[in-house]
């Protein structure tokens, strides 16, 4: 391991909490999953510790098949890192299908309990240092999630919890009810990106009311604010596979176009479009971290390298929003 792994990395506190964390998280959303290649993984997760990267963000349906990216990681942090645990800030979710019947998707207390008991199990440890609930419920009491949370931190199965795709009022009425019950929301993980601003219509300011931090995922929108796009489509990217997130209706001529601009911006900057994405992201007062997936460990050395340049110009940020406002 790299005895000097934390002099480059950048934390941050989040929000109000005594929780601080890397500018720069590894999500395993892709690449941790039993189709994936185990020693690829084990790089690139080694590599980001050996960077400062501490926080490692999971689901319980993160794979495939789901389950498999906590298993893998759970074996990793019984090998690699075994001696390292109280250095790492592991985070988990619950909110998706995981399990067929009545119990296995959604909100309520019932779930979410006996989710975290299996992402432990799958992980082999006994807490994790942040619990999401993974999107609303339209049909249960948020009440009942809520204090599902605070059972199970009361439970020390997570020290804090967090939300993830809630809107902007959704997330202000959950902050309150766990803010009432004694166990406050210290994070939040949106989706967010030059391509994708919602969070800018109000959550954001929300957060900073509250003195929540943030932690977007998607910041280069599925591989599309990266060099990947610049001449089309490659046949082995996402959009051209259409069995993901990202489909090819999404890459329009515009959008090109608009990718190829950004790219010009970030050339003068000495950065990557991907790199230049990333710092656009964490310019924002209220995040406090970005998560960064990585199909290699040298992709996520590139995404790291974005910490040497992350201030914007006025010149450059209307340079942006000229761009991205077409």
């Amino acid at each position: 391991m790299n005895s000097n792994r934390y002099q480059n990395m950048q934390y941050n506190r989040c929000g109000n909490s005594g929780l601080k964390l890397p500018a720069i998280s590894l999500g395993l959303w892709h690449n941790f999953g039993d189709v994936d290649d185990p020693s690829n993984f084990r790089d690139i997760l080694l590599h980001a510790f050996d960077s400062g990267i501490t926080h490692f963000d999971l689901a319980n349906n993160y794979g495939p098949p789901p389950g498999s990216a906590e298993t893998n990681f759970g074996n990793l942090l019984a090998t690699d890192l075994k001696s390292h645990r109280d250095e790492l800030i592991i985070s988990t979710k619950a909110g998706y299908t995981m399990w067929d019947g009545p119990y296995g998707d959604w909100g309520s207390k019932k779930y979410l309990v006996s989710s975290l008991d299996q992402s432990l199990k799958r992980m082999g440890i006994s807490y994790v240092d942040i619990f999401y609930h993974h999107r609303p419920d339209p049909d249960t009491p948020l009440e009942e999630t809520m204090s599902a949370l605070d059972l199970i931190v009361r439970q020390g199965k997570a020290l804090y919890v967090g939300l993830s795709n809630y809107k902007p009022k959704e997330a202000k009425e959950a902050i309150g009810i766990l803010k009432q019950l004694g166990t406050p929301c210290i994070i939040h993980q949106p989706k967010y990106s030059m391509f994708e601003r919602s969070p800018e219509e109000g959550l954001f300011s929300a957060l900073e009311d509250e003195k929540v931090g943030c932690i977007p995922f998607s910041p280069l929108a599925q591989g599309m604010l990266t060099n990947k796009y610049l001449k089309g489509i490659p046949e082995t990217s996402r959009a051209a596979k259409a069995t993901g997130f990202l489909q090819t209706t999404a890459i329009t001529s515009e959008k090109l176009s608009q990718i190829n601009r950004l790219n010009e911006i970030a050339i003068t900057r000495n950065q990557s479009l991907a790199q230049m994405a990333l710092a656009w992201v964490l310019r924002q007062k209220c995040v406090t971290s970005v998560l960064v997936g990585a199909s290699s460990a040298a992709q996520l050395a590139d995404s790291i390298k974005t910490l040497e340049n992350l201030e914007f110009s006025a010149e450059e940020l209307l340079q942006v929003e000229d761009i991205l406002r077409i």
